[in-house]
């Protein structure tokens, strides 16, 4: 049973610099699930890039072996879902980023989920965030940059229906239950970059949808306040 308002987000836990070995690297920890991000640069664009003059930015995700009660297997190969959320990610942080700023760069996102309890896209989204702010920032200090080509925030949340009431940031026992299941990414101004919702059996009505976003913007409000708080 939830412990918590129905507008309130899970604990929220932001490591900066949890690994060594890029420039820019995050575990998030939303609850009990965690996710580690990490942001790898590379001094070249896609082929298809080549003579635009602008950089890329890419994710990667995959819930790691361990990660939930079932062992997830290791694999070379990316399943539907698996793909699904990598897009996500990707089209996500690229919306935070002025890619001709950036210059022929490739960012690349990898955001492992170490322990899964529901959320796990939007943490990616909302942990990748600070790393690849992180990211650009060395690469100011490095010289390879003039400024960073970071030009808003992005986060993420979970938001459902139950029993008629709009819940936020849904656990793993939450998001099975609950009647409508949705993800919603926004930029730090409230605006939408994706609202992917599902009704799991009636379909709800546009008032709802509306109560839905609202609740996700407190929550988004209070996620972009964690990023900006974390990189003072």
């Amino acid at each position: 049973m939830r412990q918590r308002p129905t507008d309130a987000l899970r604990t929220v836990k932001v490591t900066r610099g949890y690994t060594e070995m890029t420039p820019g690297s995050v575990l998030i920890e939303m609850g009990r699930t965690r996710v580690l991000c990490t942001v790898s640069i590379d001094d070249e664009v896609p082929p298809w890039m080549r003579e635009k003059g602008e950089g890329w930015v890419t994710a990667e995700y995959a819930m790691l072996p361990g990660s939930s009660p079932q062992r997830i297997r290791r694999s070379s190969v990316s399943g539907g879902r698996t793909k699904e959320i990598q897009r996500l990610i990707g089209r996500s942080l690229r919306a935070a980023v002025d890619m001709k700023a950036m210059g022929p760069l490739t960012a690349r996102i990898d955001c492992d989920v170490l322990q899964a309890d529901g959320g796990t896209r939007t943490a990616s989204i909302t942990g990748a965030w600070i790393a690849l702010a992180d990211a650009f920032d060395a690469l100011v200090e490095q010289g390879t940059l003039s400024e960073s080509p970071m030009i808003r925030n992005i986060a993420a949340i979970s938001v459902g229906v139950q029993e008629g009431a709009a819940l936020l940031d849904l656990d793993y026992e939450e998001d099975v239950a609950v009647d409508v299941d949705a993800n919603i990414v926004m930029t730090g101004d409230g605006d939408l970059i994706e609202v992917q919702g599902t009704a799991e059996g009636d379909p709800f009505s546009r008032e709802m949808l509306d109560e839905m976003l609202d609740v996700a913007w407190k929550g988004i409000q209070e996620l972009v306040g964690i990023q900006n708080g974390s990189r003072l």
